[in-house]
């Protein structure tokens, strides 16, 4: 599967309209077996400036852990992102097409006192009412060590006085 595959799905996703502003989102990480391992809350508040879109991640775990990571993603022309975090090696690198868009990197994910380096493939689905479904599969070594899945959702605005 390739991004361009997407390029006539709607709706249009656009990380930097999408994020802007408040976002929650509900996920899971699954082990290659199929066993849920965690799951989590993450709040986000996005900012764009035009050039440069922040999202700043609070994390809330199932276990009562938190965690925080601040993303800053540049967009570079209509299709292609990269971004950068704390705990990301390098860049991310991004294609975004239609309704569609690919995510991979590598990060030094938590582990106990210490860390664990990663490869992320992630996906990104918009679907109707602001709905976005990420499924990203986790590797090192080419070897498949489990599965995040996560449900973004954007509050529809309060109408004034109600």
């Amino acid at each position: 599967m390739k991004p361009q595959d997407f390029a006539g799905s709607t709706p249009a996703l656009r990380l930097e309209d999408y994020f802007a502003g408040s976002t929650r989102a509900y996920g899971l990480f699954e082990d290659r077996f199929g066993n849920l391992r965690r799951q989590f809350v993450v709040d986000i508040d996005g900012t764009w400036d035009g050039r440069r879109l922040v999202l700043d991640e609070r994390f809330t775990y199932s276990d009562g852990e938190k965690d925080r990571r601040v993303w800053s993603i540049e967009k570079l022309d209509e299709h292609v992102y990269r971004g950068e975090a704390d705990d990301v090696v390098g860049e991310a690198a991004g294609l975004s097409y239609g309704n569609a868009l690919n995510w991979r990197y590598t990060m030094d994910l938590k582990m106990g006192d210490g860390a664990l380096r990663v490869n992320f493939d992630d996906w990104m689905f918009l679907q109707p009412d602001d709905v976005l479904i990420n499924r990203a599969e986790v590797t090192k070594f080419g070897v498949q060590l489990g599965t995040v899945t996560i449900v973004f959702r954007k509050d529809p605005p309060t109408a004034a006085g109600g």
